[in-house]
């Protein structure tokens, strides 16, 4: 049976470049994007020719409900869910005084609890976090965007620590 990847984000830039080369890889691909249709499309198809089945799933991973949508479809399509990329990642720069708790990112949570189920029952499973720089040095201006990403490490910390009897790993890039 073919393994099935999630990749948030997997429109374009660095979230394009997993999900074709997971397709290489021989792996069903489930693509996420928040709103450039156009863009995922265009990863669909590039994925397709290199023989990948692909599910797109638009929604905002910000969004709790969204992410358990997106993982319950992967699992309805594909039986099963094997691998996380947790991509998917805005900026939103701005002093701290203005910041607002909108402003700050939590869709790699959101995901890692959406699949949690799925891969714990499955006894497998294989999650990757995009972190930053930013998340160890800090920036101006960015004071959500290095929180999260240091939060990106310690929550893969952490969890990989919860989920590796169940044969599941947690890494963090």
């Amino acid at each position: 049976m073919k393994q099935t990847a999630i990749v948030t984000g997997g429109s374009r830039g660095i979230g394009r470049a997993v999900a074709v080369r997971l397709a290489k890889d021989g792996m069903n691909l489930v693509i996420n994007y928040r709103g450039n249709s156009a863009a995922a499309e265009e990863t669909e198809r590039l994925c397709r020719e290199l023989g990948a089945e692909v599910l797109l799933v638009q929604g905002d991973v910000s969004r709790a409900e969204d992410c358990e949508k997106l993982a319950a479809q992967a699992k309805e399509a594909f039986g099963r869910v094997d691998v996380l990329v947790n991509n998917a990642g805005i900026t939103r720069d701005g002093l701290l005084a203005r910041m607002t708790e909108e402003d700050f990112l939590v869709g790699p949570w959101n995901m890692m609890k959406a699949v949690n189920r799925i891969m714990m029952k499955q006894r497998y499973g294989r999650i990757v976090n995009l972190s930053s720089v930013t998340g160890l040095m800090g920036n101006m201006g960015q004071t959500n965007y290095a929180a999260a990403k240091a939060g990106i490490l310690g929550m893969t910390k952490s969890y990989a620590r919860e989920v590796s009897s169940r044969g599941i790993t947690v890494n963090a890039v």
